[in-house]
């Protein structure tokens, strides 16, 4: 059957994959599977429950919960409803949850688990809507989900036959949801996403999709984010089984547990995964350390395209010895990775890749819903270093700057209440402005190489593109985090959190001693350590990029402490606000002479 609005995967699920396991939680420790009927029969009886509760077609109902089937079954049911479905992140702060839900008209939400509720609750009493609240938990004065889903099972017979002309008469062009970006600066803007936005993007990547209905896939990044829910919505209309991790923590075990096929991922979290792996091999002892390590420095040179006998020998021995270990703890198959949201180390894609668990980088936002390019598994492109072909559903130029230009069937509708913002970033001739700047590798596939607004001059007048030099320096086993500043100082310098792990086992091996983290920071050992890293990657820059100056500081970024995203990118100017004084103290601002070259040049500007 044609698919042409969200809700018309349920029809196709019936028609082709009648599975008893479409959609599976873990409920008491224990995968509770739900099949496409009790899938299809949920979701109506949500639509039913909606209708009754007085909600109105174009009303909107916000969601505030972990990845669970739950989550899908709200989605179908608010969409079949004709109402507008706000999924909203899990993790932000009660100042965010007041402006999302009231900038968004939400009259009705429903919240996950309990630890999700208390940090919703401050921002209840402040909803000018004074919308009706759900909750999944049993958590006691607020109304249950099992309520809403008893409303509509008791008012099927009332609500069906609307509930059947609104989805006949939904045009694929009718906005099926909002979805408020993260924001790397100031408040989210709501993005408003069409049927068709979904479905074309969502059926482009299927027919590009090596797995099909007969797979297990893991999900655990948040479904609320415009990027898991397509590749959630892209493995439904292939009818492949999904199940959702219960916790970032259990992610290697349920990959396990469920022999998984494959997965999506944004780099930090393969970045975890690669630490835990190079980990592993520290514990270990004589010839099986040597053996191991050997494997893994082959792993991080992988090379796809290299056939010579010899070569292909090595990693047939590597496979055997140590990469098919891997993929046991990780569930024994070969993998389709899909990794996107922001851009990935080459060393972490060929060493997953070496092992069968084969990483295939992607480019895509929220408003262009959200696939704009990726390396491809049914056509075996993968090449490292770009985000692949264009979509083939997408119309896409580069302006003369770079920058990269998009228009077409995916492109949102516009942001939610600001028109005018929408016509900041959508040109008259309806080519959305990324922001992001790209180029093309042997003239097929694209390589994104900075942020348009974070590219930075130096005082010099030369360009820095930051995220650049940063994913360099994030490859060293020494450094976990950092940050490239020097916007119109003579030099670059950056702000570094070591990788603490890698730096104890360094230290122990020296004799090096220190109480805490913080002290071992200050040391000047481990600070010609770090510089020492720092200066194998600055031999491969150009003069003006290299990194001249670094402090190390004893930190986590976090969303919760505002250093990431929800999604995990760096939030530049929040950062650059919380070591305001590291700053200064790295271009010597309390120095007296530099205040007055710093006074004279702001006299210049």
């Amino acid at each position: 059957m044609k698919i042409t609005r969200l809700f018309d995967i349920l029809d196709n699920l019936k028609e082709k994959y009648r599975k008893n396991d479409i959609l599976c939680g873990k409920e008491n420790g224990k995968w509770r599977k739900y099949s496409v009927d009790e899938y299809i029969e949920i979701s109506h009886s949500i639509s039913c429950a909606l209708l009754e509760l007085g909600l109105q077609k174009g009303d909107k109902v916000a969601t505030i919960m972990n990845n669970r089937p739950e989550w899908n079954f709200m989605d179908m049911g608010i969409m079949m409803a004709g109402m507008v479905h706000v999924p909203v992140y899990p993790t932000l702060s009660a100042d965010d949850y007041t402006y999302i839900l009231n900038h968004s008209d939400a009259k009705c939400i429903v919240i996950g688990i309990e630890t999700i509720f208390k940090r919703v609750a401050p921002a209840i009493p402040t909803l000018t809507l004074n919308p009706m609240i759900f909750t999944i938990a049993e958590i006691e004065g607020q109304r249950n989900y099992k309520e809403l889903l008893q409303l509509g099972r008791d008012n099927r017979e009332k609500w069906m036959p609307e509930v059947e002309k609104i989805k006949r008469e939904m045009d694929p062009e009718e906005v099926a949801t909002i979805i408020y970006t993260s924001g790397t600066t100031g408040r989210p803007k709501g993005v408003m996403l069409t049927h068709k936005n979904f479905v074309t993007n969502a059926y482009t990547l299927s027919t590009m999709q090596i797995n099909d209905h007969t797979g297990n896939i893991l999900s655990f990044l948040p479904l609320c984010h415009v990027y898991e829910r397509v590749i959630n919505y892209h493995y439904q209309i292939l009818g492949a089984s999904l199940y959702y991790a219960f916790s970032l923590s259990t992610i290697a075990k349920d990959l396990k547990d469920i022999h998984a096929v494959g997965f999506c991922a944004v780099p930090r979290v393969l970045e975890m995964m690669f630490d835990k792996l190079y980990a592993a091999g520290k514990d270990m002892t004589g010839l099986k350390k040597q053996i191991y390590f050997w494997a893994f420095r082959l792993a991080t040179q992988f090379d796809y395209d290299n056939h010579n006998w010899f070569y292909l020998k090595k990693i047939q021995l590597a496979d055997y010895l140590v990469y098919s270990k891997w993929r046991e703890a990780f569930g024994g198959n070969p993998m389709v990775v899909v990794s996107g949201g922001s851009s990935i180390q080459e060393r972490i894609i060929r060493l997953f890749s070496a092992a069968k668990l084969r990483v295939f980088e992607g480019y895509g936002m929220t408003e262009t819903s959200p696939v704009i390019a990726v390396n491809n598994p049914i056509k075996d492109i993968f090449v490292i270093g770009t985000v692949g072909e264009i979509m083939s559903c997408i119309e896409f130029k580069l302006a003369e700057d770079g920058e990269i230009l998009t228009k077409g069937d995916c492109l949102m509708k516009g942001y939610y209440k600001d028109p005018e913002y929408t016509k900041q970033v959508i040109d008259e001739e309806g080519w959305f402005h990324t922001g992001d700047i790209g180029t093309f590798v042997d003239g097929r596939y694209l390589k994104i190489t900075d942020r348009k607004k974070e590219i930075f001059k130096l005082s010099t007048g030369k360009y820095i593109a930051p995220q650049v030099l940063e994913n360099k320096l994030n490859e060293s086993d020494y450094i976990n985090n950092c940050i490239v500043i020097g916007a119109n100082e003579k030099f670059a310098s950056a702000i570094i959190i070591p990788n603490f792990d890698t730096l104890h086992f360094w230290c122990a091996k020296h004799r090096i001693h220190y109480a805490n983290n913080s002290e071992m920071v200050t040391l000047p050992e481990v600070q010609k350590r770090i510089q020492e890293e720092v200066e194998i990657i600055n031999k491969d820059l150009a003069e003006h990029e290299r990194i001249h100056r670094i402090r190390l500081v004893n930190d986590e970024w976090t969303p919760q402490t505002g250093e990431l995203s929800q999604t995990l990118k760096l939030r530049r100017a929040f950062v650059l606000k919380k070591y305001e004084n590291l700053c200064r103290d790295i271009y010597n601002y309390n120095n007296k002479e530099h205040k007055e070259e710093e006074l004279n040049k702001k006299k210049h500007e």
